[in-house]
């Protein structure tokens, strides 16, 4: 018996579980070949960089279980190592050290989702019980041995073409859900044409709002700016023809969130995060900072660019933090 038919005979409908193999690790970032690297390379014809992270201590207070980070001095022998003067280990060293420690919550600013950050229970192998199970049909003992941890992702440089649509341009700040019909109209207006393997950058103004410093309630952050709905199907169909690599925006979570789901509902309560990281192993990047880019963008005609976004090398982790950057 093969390895795919241990972990599972059946597949979620839509899902691509198998397509790169029983042991895919890197769903749609399989996409990203080098033929489609070197062409995002010929997108940087000005030089010009632009930081899409946000500082990691800005963050919406909008999830109880994400915090900023701590940062505090590394010790040695029980004494901070900030200013540490090495004389007073050996005479006559001039060095003076610095060196840290941090407490980070990988998922509370500017990030990536894992593909183990979210699975479904589903029934994957007929025997009429559902199952826990990730992309590609990995289950839980086998995330816990880091099979789909970020440090997969990380492996490939996350490197290619970044397409920008600027949902913000359209709507403003105003709180619309869109749906593909929307989507389709602004990339027919805008001219934008997405093709396999690109990285689909979503500017909403959301993280534009953190670094203004305005003060907000997180009733009126949650109801801020333009947001994909989540739960259109035929967005979910558009995602998988074209084949986009991974899924980024400046706003927490990518979707709507919803309220608690009414009394007899059954399914997921993020319907695009379940399409995209359990069914189509499709990275979502959260919380980018989009605004200067989107703006330059407009300015010079043009929506692509060469993206640069490795998430840190940790095994096992089901998110991180990024510092994703943008050549033009």
């Amino acid at each position: 018996m093969n390895t795919t038919q241990t972990r599972w005979r059946f597949r979620p409908d839509h899902s691509n579980w198998g397509d790169y193999g029983p042991d895919d690790r890197l769903g749609q970032l399989n996409e990203i070949t080098p033929e489609r690297r070197r062409r995002a390379l010929e997108e940087a014809t000005d030089g010009i960089a632009f930081c899409l992270s946000l500082p990691l201590d800005k963050g919406p207070r909008l999830n109880a279980s994400r915090h900023p980070p701590s940062l505090a001095a590394a010790l040695r022998d029980g004494r901070p190592r900030y200013n540490q003067c090495a004389r007073d280990l050996h005479a006559g060293l001039t060095d003076v050290v610095c060196d840290d420690r941090v407490t980070l919550y990988t998922q509370f600013s500017t990030q990536w989702d894992a593909l183990a950050h979210v699975g479904a229970l589903f029934d994957a192998d007929g025997d009429g019980e559902p199952e826990i199970r990730y992309y590609n049909g990995w289950p839980p003992a086998d995330i816990g041995l880091s099979a789909l941890g970020i440090e997969h992702m990380a492996a490939t440089g996350v490197q290619g073409r970044g397409v920008m649509i600027d949902l913000h341009r359209h709507f403003g700040t105003t709180r619309v859900q869109v749906g593909y019909e929307k989507l389709a109209r602004i990339l027919d207006i805008d001219g934008i044409v997405v093709e396999p393997g690109d990285m689909v950058c979503l500017h909403t103004g959301f993280a534009q709002l953190l670094l203004d410093g305005v003060p907000r309630t997180a009733e009126d952050l949650a109801q801020a700016c333009p947001v994909l709905d989540g739960s259109d199907r035929q967005l979910h169909e558009w995602i998988s023809a074209t084949r986009i690599a991974v899924l980024a925006a400046d706003n927490v979570a990518v979707e709507a969130r919803p309220a608690a789901p009414e009394a007899g509902y059954s399914g997921p309560l993020l319907p695009l995060h379940e399409h995209c990281l359990f069914k189509r192993g499709v990275h979502l990047g959260e919380l980018w900072h989009l605004t200067p880019l989107a703006r330059w963008l407009h300015a010079h005609q043009r929506y692509r660019f060469l993206l640069t976004a490795p998430p840190l090398r940790l095994p096992g982790a089901a998110g991180s933090p990024a510092t994703p950057v943008a050549t033009v």
